[in-house]
């Protein structure tokens, strides 16, 4: 199954882009988001059901199965009809959407990525969904707590969860086997990490056969893995009680994080490919890596293409640290204010067919992403997977165990894509020699720029 990368690094045109014209405001509130509301695009019509243009990011066979739901649901009723168009890559169809203006062919719907959810809400293309779930009375307790959290400022969802995901750790249990480790108990903090990583790492001269783990040179990964200790990313309570004015990730915690890698690169246990999920993957898949961090999207395939048993185990945490969960990944289902209300109207009918469970069941076991309707864990198509696949249970479990908090309900900036480039940066510095401190100090420092400049140029102080 070909996964679209989640969250991946938007182009630095795009992401200076979005930092500049991104406006700020010390608390989000509907008014802003929903204000300066442009003339709405005419009607479309196929015959008697109105026509529903959303745009997505979804390719290869995930594209297959989005066009399936679609045509489903139009299938279930007579009123609307959802017309999926492809736009490329989450960069790509931001950079769309960006310079969208109003035509007979605006999307009602759009996907965007998580770290996006500033940036869409202060764009004003956007009708917040609570907007509807307040008119239609909608019952959001049926939704998974810990998905729509990430969504939700001030108590009020600005978006509807969609493909959601998390990092989980993936292991090669017939390494562990091997190495004289028990294979049905993964590292959990970061000294049995360090300690199993150094027994399945195989060198052979100046060759390493075998690395005992690997992590993408990836932003999201250290975000997790700062989120899970209880640590933040940006003051204000990560942005969520007011706009983020400096980054606090170079805390102790994330200080914890780049020590754990530092200490395995050091060693030669840690496998370093870059930002190659596929690479990463093929390592594992092959032998040469025994344990390594991915989405937990990616679990179903990993398990269907290995030769050998996969174990998958929630994410590490420090010694002396309680897992506090995970921050969602993914992305969401924005509804745009460019089209009418008889078009709106058909975006909410379709975003809560998407809720239903049978719905969710069929979504969740086709494409490995959460099921955002609880309830969908308990259909019949779910439960016979979980008997062939009882990784994803764990996947779900380390969602659900999830202590909410403003770590893990995520930052809210404007300008991610920069720092989670100043974040790859100093990780490549780190593994290239870089004191590890200074490293992160730095990315910090890099984030501060960029949200000076995004808040300097919308008027912020």
């Amino acid at each position: 199954m070909k996964l679209v990368k989640k969250g991946s690094l938007l182009l630095t045109a795009v992401a200076m882009a979005m930092s500049v014209a991104a406006c700020s405001s010390s608390q989000t509130s509907v008014k802003d988001s929903s204000q300066a509301k442009a003339e709405t695009a005419p009607v479309e019509k196929n015959g008697n059901k109105v026509v529903v243009r959303f745009w997505h990011a979804m390719s290869g066979d995930l594209q297959k199965k989005l066009d399936a739901l679609a045509a489903e649901y139009n299938q279930s009723q007579d009123k609307y009809e959802i017309k999926p168009e492809f736009e490329g890559t989450y960069e790509e169809l931001l950079t769309k959407f960006r310079s969208t203006a109003t035509s007979k062919d605006v999307p009602a719907v759009v996907q965007s990525s998580e770290i996006t959810t500033k940036y869409m809400i202060d764009s004003k293309k956007i009708t917040p969904v609570h907007e509807w779930i307040d008119k239609d009375k909608y019952d959001t307790s049926k939704l998974e707590k810990a998905i729509t959290n990430y969504y939700s400022v001030n108590g009020k969802m600005y978006s509807m969860p969609f493909n959601s995901s998390t990092p989980v750790l993936i292991y090669n249990k017939d390494a562990f086997k091997k190495a004289g480790l028990d294979p049905e108990k993964a590292p959990s903090t970061y000294s049995e990490l360090e300690e199993d990583a150094k027994k399945l790492t195989i060198k052979e001269g100046n060759t390493t056969k075998q690395y005992g783990f690997s992590m993408l040179n990836y932003g999201w990964f250290f975000e997790e893995l700062l989120a899970t200790q209880g640590g933040l990313y940006v003051d204000n309570e990560n942005g969520r009680k007011g706009s983020a004015k400096k980054a606090v990730f170079n805390s102790k915690e994330g200080q914890k994080v780049f020590t754990m890698l530092n200490n395995l690169n050091k060693n030669g246990e840690l496998g370093k490919y870059g930002n190659d999920w596929d690479g990463m993957r093929a390592a594992f898949q092959s032998g040469q890596v025994a344990m390594y961090l991915d989405s937990s999207a990616g679990v179903r395939n990993i398990i269907d293409t290995s030769k050998f048993d996969v174990g998958v185990a929630y994410i590490p945490h420090p010694d002396g640290v309680d897992s506090k969960g995970v921050v969602i990944g993914g992305a969401s289902l924005w509804m745009t204010n460019m089209v009418g209300k008889e078009t709106q109207q058909g975006a909410w009918d379709f975003m809560k067919y998407l809720t239903k469970p049978d719905v969710q069941a069929k979504w969740h076991t086709q494409t490995g992403y959460f099921a955002i309707t609880p309830s969908a864990y308990n259909e019949p198509l779910v439960k016979e997977q979980y008997e062939k696949y009882p990784q994803l249970k764990i996947t779900v479990n380390q969602l659900q165990s999830t202590k909410a908090s403003p770590a893990t309900q995520g930052a809210l900036i404007s300008v991610f894509p920069e720092s989670r480039d100043a974040v790859v940066k100093s990780l490549e510095a780190m593994y290239g020699g870089a004191d590890g401190k200074q490293a992160l100090d730095d990315a910090a420092k890099a984030t501060d720029r960029a949200i000076e400049i995004a808040n300097r140029t919308n008027g912020k102080k």
